[in-house]
This record gives structure tokens, sequence and C-alpha cells, in this order.
């Protein structure tokens, strides 16, 4: 599934060719997605300036004067920008037309989402409950500490609860909580605040890092010029089981915690 960086990464690629312009058309060839698309969204859109592009945790958040499109990649969603007489190839379930210019949603699985709300898109039930954004400032150690405090789960349960923090998915907490040093199965109530400052800023530093080089690559993620992600060029643990330790040296191991794969160095995190 894409990940923050990835649908930040998209965000950043698509949002120069579309925002300021106008949708004059709308192209729905599967209404099916993870929700339906929403049957009159042609009409709705249709002659509306988009005036912002902004992202909400893995959300898309397409604001027009009149309301925001919601759009999530969800498994193996991607966008692209292409020119409006490209024709569509399986799978390409949607194209919303600005001018010579077109914005085309290509989803395989069909888990992603385009939906449409006329009120603040930050109140819908989708939204509403979110934990903030791992790159704000108010993320910090004392907050993680504060959340963490009076439960007893594994540390990369906690900081993978999209309603203590969004967007810190499986790859990068991997990832932050080997920076950080903390084993990513202690439990959570049990790490101190000065540990869970260091974690912060490592779940930032990760994060920002994987931004600026695009990404991810898994297998079914493209940036929106259609060129794979790279950051995985630089993990250091996730899906390097048996492989040495870029520390210490020592065998990286895998277990299993809340049913997804987890990473880590016996030797370096604990």
């Amino acid at each position: 599934m894409p990940e923050l960086p990835e649908v930040e990464t998209t965000r950043n690629g698509i949002a120069p060719h579309l925002v300021g312009k106008t949708v004059t058309r709308i192209v729905v060839r599967q209404p099916s997605l993870r929700w339906p698309v929403p049957a009159d969204l042609g009409k709705t859109l249709r002659g509306a300036r988009l005036q912002t592009l902004e992202r909400r945790a893995k959300y898309l958040l397409f604001g027009f004067g009149h309301g925001t499109m919601i759009l999530h990649l969800g498994m193996s969603g991607s966008l692209r920008i292409l020119r409006a007489a490209v024709a569509p190839a399986k799978h390409d379930h949607v194209d919303i037309l600005f001018g010579r210019t077109m914005l085309r949603f290509h989803d395989p699985r069909r888990f992603g989402a385009l939906l449409w709300t006329d009120k603040d898109a930050l109140l819908h039930p989708l939204l509403k409950d979110l934990g903030p954004e791992p790159l704000a400032d108010r993320f910090d150690g004392v907050y993680l500490h504060a959340r963490s405090s009076t439960r007893q789960i594994p540390v990369k349960n906690l900081i993978m609860d999209g309603k203590v923090v969004v967007g810190v998915g499986n790859i990068y907490a991997n990832e932050a909580l080997f920076m950080a040093g903390i084993d990513p199965a202690r439990r959570c109530s049990r790490i101190s605040r000065q540990r869970y400052d260091r974690l912060a800023e490592c779940i930032k530093e990760v994060l920002t890092a994987a931004i600026a080089q695009g990404g991810t690559t898994l297998q079914d993620f493209q940036q929106a010029d259609g060129k794979p992600g790279y950051f995985a060029q630089e993990l250091s643990v996730y899906e390097r089981e048996h492989q040495p330790c870029v520390h210490c040296g020592h065998p990286i191991k895998k277990r299993v915690i809340g049913q997804r794969s987890s990473y880590y160095c016996p030797t370096c995190q604990r």
C-alpha cells in the first residue's frame, strides 16, 4: 500500500499541473471502487476550478470552491498526468480532464476511493478522528509519551495507530524504530519520555528522507511521472531478514507484531 511519502510524492507531482485549472469533463469507467464513485460527480465538478490540493494522512484533498474531492490510492492505485487524448488501458477507472490536461486514476485492485463532500473535509468520517501529522510540530516525544502511558501494546503498534499519528506505515515504522534503537515489540508504556523524544525525531527524519527521494519502491507503487520510488535503496532493516545489521553486523531478525512483519536488530534495539 502506498504510504505517506508515496502519497506526498504524488501530490507534489500532480499539483503544479492542476491547481488553478478548471474541470471540463469527467469519465468514470468503473464506479465500483472501495466505495461507489458518486454518480453525479461529473455534474458536480464540471466547470469548477481546483483551488488547492492538500494531503491529510494518506488522503488527497482536491479543494474546489463548493466542496472537496477526497481521493485515496488504496492498495495499488496511482495517479498520472497525461494528455487528454491518451487512450485508457486496463484498470484506468477514472479520468478528470482539465482542458488538454488529464488526471488519470489507475487502480488494479479497486481498493482506492474517490468521494465528494460539500462540508469541511476534515470533519468527514474518514478524517475526523485521525491523529496529528508526523511532520507537524505538535507531534513530538511529549505527545507520544502521553499517548502511551496507559496502553500495554507494542510500541510498533502504537506508532502505526492512525488515531495516534497518521501515515507511519509498516516500512517506516520498522526503519524509525531501528534508527531510534527501540525493540518494536517493547511495551509502549515502558519507554521513557527521552526515548520517545528520539523516536519522534527518527519518524520525522525517515519520512522526510523518503519524501525527498520519491517514496519507497513497492511492487505496485509508481510516482505521478510513472517512475518507481527509490527510497528502498536506503532501507536498513525492512525485508533484510538474515542480512547483517548496518551498525553491528548481527543478522536482522523478523517477527510478526500486530499481524505485520517486523524487522529488527536484536543487538541494537532494546
